[in-house]
């Protein structure tokens, strides 16, 4: 024979010189849920690991996570007054604008925050927007959002990352943003944010479990992939920094059909459900879970994203995986 493939895969060495996906600490985002109070540290029973913290704690413990090399964040608000409008979630002292002013005064520029930005916290009903006649409402909701967005910006946040997925809230955003003079806050759109089971441990974390009916209506359809790429290149055409897609797992040909679609980075949400199932298997002795969860990194890399959001991120930097 002359063509043995196997010679590149002969020793490790050689492996590592020949691999075709690297990972780097650089491209990834740690999730984190702040709820009101003072010196709570609480662990979220579905998610083993992850944590919900009040500012405080918050502080203390990026400080750990920056010392391992961990210093981009993602910021979710949880245990704000929830009502019809969702006011809080755009008060100019609303619990995440409050800790991002709080985190940029301890860690300035050596911290990267993205915010998340959706309502689904913040409404009595649970749904991500304004509900009317059990239906949630495009252009009152982009209105809410882009105030919540520009909330998070005037508070000092590098990155928003709209979760909502209304039509137009994108071109909304940057339209506020830069009549405030924001014009380097960037936007991370949730531009494929699919309606998924994966989602459930989530739920509990950020208590925005809808009150009735789903999210089907406004998130996308499991089944469509030409419409996720539809969606993504309108996400950028009004005016998106950076495309996510969500979840990751069971949606890495989306992430494959966006990276050959767009230059825009790629970015991936490796969700509560992915994090969690890896998690109980481990626990069970079903799997290895240092193999399971690097091959499963590698896998969104080789998928095309440059930008991992996972709970998996601490373990991996404080065991050394990478």
């Amino acid at each position: 024979m002359l063509v043995r493939p196997r010679r590149l895969r002969k020793s490790q060495v050689v492996r590592e010189m020949v691999a075709e996906t690297r990972l780097s600490k650089d491209m990834f985002i740690y999730p984190y849920f702040v709820v009101p109070g003072k010196g709570i540290t609480k662990e979220i029973i579905s998610m083993p690991g992850i944590n919900h913290f009040s500012a405080d704690k918050l502080v203390e413990d990026v400080e750990k996570g920056l010392n391992l090399g961990l210093n981009k964040i993602m910021l979710f608000g949880v245990g704000e007054e929830k009502s019809e409008d969702a006011h809080t979630a755009y008060h100019e002292h609303s619990l995440v604008a409050d800790t991002v002013r709080l985190l940029k005064s301890r860690f300035g520029d050596d911290l990267y925050i993205v915010t998340d930005v959706c309502v689904c916290s913040y409404t009595t009903h649970g749904h991500c927007g304004i509900l009317k006649d059990d239906y949630v409402q495009n252009d009152e909701t982009v209105e809410l959002i882009s105030k919540m967005a520009l909330s998070h910006a005037q508070a000092g946040a590098d990155m928003l990352a709209p979760s909502d997925m209304m039509d137009g809230r994108i071109e909304a955003i940057r339209n506020k943003l830069d009549n405030s003079g924001l014009v380097n806050t960037a936007i991370m759109s949730h531009a494929t944010k699919f309606a998924s089971a994966y989602y459930g441990p989530f739920r509990d974390a950020a208590d925005c479990a809808p009150g009735k009916g789903d999210r089907k209506a406004y998130q996308m359809d499991f089944r469509n992939g030409n419409e996720a790429v539809r969606e993504a290149l309108l996400d950028e055409e009004q005016g998106a920094d950076v495309l996510m897609v969500k979840p990751a797992l069971a949606y890495m040909d989306i992430i494959h059909k966006l990276k050959l679609n767009t230059d825009l980075p790629i970015a991936c949400y490796n969700v509560s459900g992915e994090y969690s199932m890896i998690k109980a298997a481990a626990k069970n002795g079903w799997i290895d879970e240092q193999k399971v969860v690097m091959e499963t990194m590698h896998a969104f890399a080789r998928a095309g994203a440059s930008i991992i959001t996972t709970y998996h991120i601490r373990d991996i930097l404080q065991n050394k995986w990478l």
